[in-house]
């Protein structure tokens, strides 16, 4: 559970992360600790699994590339080693379990669109299981803020 620093820390990087010479100094200053200790906190919150992440979002359309959700219907009893296939291709930008028929989902992101059927493919042959495409259509921005 976070402590009161840790919770102001969480509060003031969602959105607000500084862009200048010095980032981690500025955001330490508005916090009112020393630098060392928020680098430290930042990884000690990552490690416990208290932030998932920690970095910038891109979106990979404005950059020439493009991301896609995908989903697939694996045996619980090869979950955990289809995942491990699925995960170790850098375009995955993350992976969830679901309770549905299609238990696996994750967003493929890649440098180039055609890249995305590539991706999928080859995780298709590597697992045996059929990955399920479903391209954005249409974007949605939907800011989300955790209060700590």
């Amino acid at each position: 559970m976070p402590d009161e620093i840790d919770a102001k820390i969480i509060n003031e990087l969602q959105g607000n992360f500084p862009v200048s010479e010095q980032p981690f100094t500025d955001v330490a200053e508005r916090i009112g600790i020393a630098e060392p200790d928020l680098i430290k906190r930042i990884e000690s919150m990552l490690e416990d699994k208290v932030l998932s992440r920690f970095g910038p979002m891109y979106n990979a359309d404005e950059m020439g590339g493009a991301f896609c959700l995908c989903a697939m219907s694996v045996p619980q009893d090869r979950f955990d080693r289809i995942s491990e296939q699925v995960n170790s291709h850098m375009e995955v930008a993350h992976n969830y379990e679901r309770e549905h028929s299609f238990n696996m989902w994750f967003v493929l992101a890649t440098e180039f669109p055609d890249d995305i059927a590539r991706v999928a493919k080859t995780i298709e042959s590597e697992t045996g299981y059929p990955v399920h495409r479903m391209p954005k259509l249409e974007e949605f921005f939907i800011g989300l803020k955790v209060s700590v």
